[in-house]
This record gives structure tokens, C-alpha cells and sequence, in this order.
């Protein structure tokens, strides 16, 4: 007789367990429709946002990156493409891929120049000469977003941040910590700088040397030999 109980309890048990699975299938499913509802109220609500304000997103910078963040909640980039509703209903087309376009014929026409660094505000300077103005219709956060298309070039595209200001680096290879301090450094005083004032950040002799020697391999810093000060031409007109 025990042994038939304990078959029974051991059948309740599973029964149980059944139940509580199916309950809590029945729970998930029903989350699942809701926030599915939520989304499709959310991404309604978007496009009517959208098409209210097509003009601000499409001239405004911090309006078109504020924009972009409520998209990605739901995982819409509109700006990425020129096909579908969303490209149709801006009508910005390959925003971001026709950007990357003019910052790499910018960034090759100034590479004799400083070495393929350049700051996003001068890079900005010479996307506008074309129109005889600045580009005050893009940010950082456009360029970045642009260069992130440009990953198919390889890793020769990214960002930096010297001090205050962004840089974009058009030629592969990584910087080492090294270099961005000599580069930073350089950015806090006009652009120059000397080895005295790496020396005096307690950087030996051979580390100085050994930083803005491959910086200089790159044209990315340029030497005075009259007065032994390093030069670094991308903040030239910053």
C-alpha cells in the first residue's frame, strides 16, 4: 500500500508541475503579446513623429541624434538605407553611407598634410567648402555613425578624443596609449609641444623618443629643428 502511495504522490507532483509549466507558458505568452502591442503602438507613434518633423530631422544634428536614439529602442535605423518606408518617409536616401563618401575624398586629400588625423571640426570645414559654408547640419555623432559604414574599408576609419576635441584617423594601425598623450598633449597648447613636457610627465628618454619617432613616421607630428618643437598639423586650423 505505501509503495501505491508514493506512485501517487510522485504522479501529483507531475500533474503539479505540468500545470505550473503550462500556467507559466500561458503568462510568457501573453508578456509577450503585450509588449508586442506596446511596440507596435510605440513604432506607430514614431512614424507619425516622423513624418510631423521629417524637416527637423533632416537639417537638425542633436534633432536627428535624439531621433535616431528613440529608433533604436525599437531596432529601426532609418538613416542607414535608402530602400524601405522609413528611407521613403524621410527621404534622406543613404544618408550616413554618402557622408562616409565625402569624409573618406576629404580625409585622402588631406592626408599629405597631417598624416591622416584630422579634427572633426576641421573635417566638418572642408565637407562645407563645396557649398561655401561649414557643416553645422552634422556632429561627432554623425560622423561616427557614418565611419561605422565604413568598416567594410577595413579598421583604416575611427574616432579619437584629444583633450576636448575629436579626431578622426584615416590611416590603419593603432595608436598606442603613448601616442594619444603626445597627441592630447599637444592638443591642450595649440597643437605643438616638446619633449621636455613628456619628460616632465616622468617618460623617459627612449619612451619620448620611441612615440613621437612612429608618430612622426606617420606625418601625424612634424618637428621645428630650430627649436626641437613637435608640430601636430591636424590642429593646425583648430
Amino acid at each position: 500500500m505505501r509503495r501505491n502511495v508514493g506512485i501517487g504522490a510522485v504522479k501529483k507532483q507531475h500533474t503539479a508541475r505540468a500545470k505550473l509549466t503550462q500556467k507559466g507558458n500561458e503568462i510568457a505568452e501573453l508578456q509577450l503579446q503585450q509588449v508586442s502591442e506596446q511596440m507596435e503602438v510605440f513604432k506607430k507613434s514614431l512614424e507619425e513623429f516622423a513624418m510631423k518633423y521629417k524637416s527637423e530631422i533632416k537639417k537638425n544634428s542633436k534633432f536627428r541624434s535624439h531621433f535616431q536614439v528613440m529608433c533604436s529602442k525599437i531596432g529601426v535605423d532609418p538613416l542607414a538605407s535608402s530602400k524601405g518606408f522609413w528611407a521613403q518617409l524621410l527621404g534622406v536616401g543613404d544618408f550616413y553611407y554618402e557622408l562616409g563618401v565625402q569624409i573618406v575624398e576629404v580625409c585622402m586629400a588631406t592626408r599629405p598634410i597631417n598624416g591622416g588625423l584630422i579634427t572633426v571640426k576641421e573635417l566638418c570645414s572642408q565637407l562645407g567648402k563645396s557649398s561655401g559654408k561649414t557643416r553645422k547640419d552634422i556632429e561627432v555623432d554623425d560622423i561616427a555613425r557614418a565611419i561605422a559604414k565604413l568598416s567594410v574599408l577595413g579598421d583604416g576609419f575611427k574616432i579619437l578624443k584629444a583633450s576636448k576635441q575629436y579626431l578622426v584617423q584615416s590611416v590603419p594601425g593603432e595608436l598606442s596609449m603613448d601616442h594619444t598623450t603626445a597627441i592630447d598633449e599637444a592638443s591642450k597648447q595649440g597643437g605643438q609641444l616638446t619633449a621636455g613636457e613628456l619628460e616632465a610627465k616622468g617618460w623617459p628618454d627612449l619612451r619620448i623618443r620611441s612615440a613621437l619617432d612612429a608618430l612622426m613616421d606617420q606625418s601625424m607630428v612634424w618637428i621645428d629643428e630650430v627649436d626641437s618643437r613637435y608640430w601636430v598639423p591636424a590642429f593646425f586650423n583648430s
